[in-house]
């Protein structure tokens, strides 16, 4: 066994140089942080390791799918109500809208509840979009050095005038440190 290892020495290390080279400071991909909330809302901004985003996200889409489940349902109730009362049935039926409202009253009920549920699946759409889109952003900033010395100073100043003989001249100096 000895032997082969002093024969093949390659095989015997136990990393890989592939492993040893590469850079621990991988450039962060902005659009991986993209296609990750777009193939699942969150996973672009726990890519970016802004986990304290992620619930922000899953209440609105939380949110908008109650919107969505509730103007559904009421539009279904509406509906079904119209539907009885203009056909003139008069079978027993569970709804608490029946015999309530008017056809015109049911219709502006169902109308209302449509463009509810309608408009709820639109803001999720935009919800979805802005998922991504806040990913996306966020990965631009994800190397963006904020450090304590980002300064500003002002202080007067005397500045040689060409003009004036090279005779000092005051005025005001502005240093930004970054």
């Amino acid at each position: 066994m000895v032997f082969l290892m002093l024969i093949n020495p390659h095989s015997t290390f136990a990393q890989d140089k592939k492993q040893q080279d590469e850079d621990p400071f991988k450039k962060h991909s902005v659009s991986k942080a993209a296609i990750y909330s777009a193939i699942l809302p969150g996973l672009g901004q726990a890519y970016n390791r802004k986990y304290w985003k992620i619930p922000i996200i899953y209440a609105g889409f939380g949110v908008i799918t109650y919107f969505i489940v509730s103007n559904g349902k009421e539009y279904r109730i509406y509906k079904e109500a119209y539907v009885y009362q203009a056909n003139g049935e008069t079978y027993p039926i569970d709804n608490p809208y029946v015999g309530k409202y008017t056809l015109t009253q049911l219709e502006d009920g169902m109308d209302y509840y449509r463009r509810n549920r309608d408009l709820s699946y639109i803001i999720g759409g935009v919800w979805y979009i802005a998922n991504i889109l806040e990913a996306y952003v966020d990965a631009h900033f994800f190397e963006y050095d904020i450090s304590d010395d980002l300064s500003m100073k002002i202080s007067p100043s005397f500045a040689r005038m060409p003009a004036f003989e090279n005779q000092p001249a005051p005025g005001i100096k502005i240093s930004l440190k970054f």
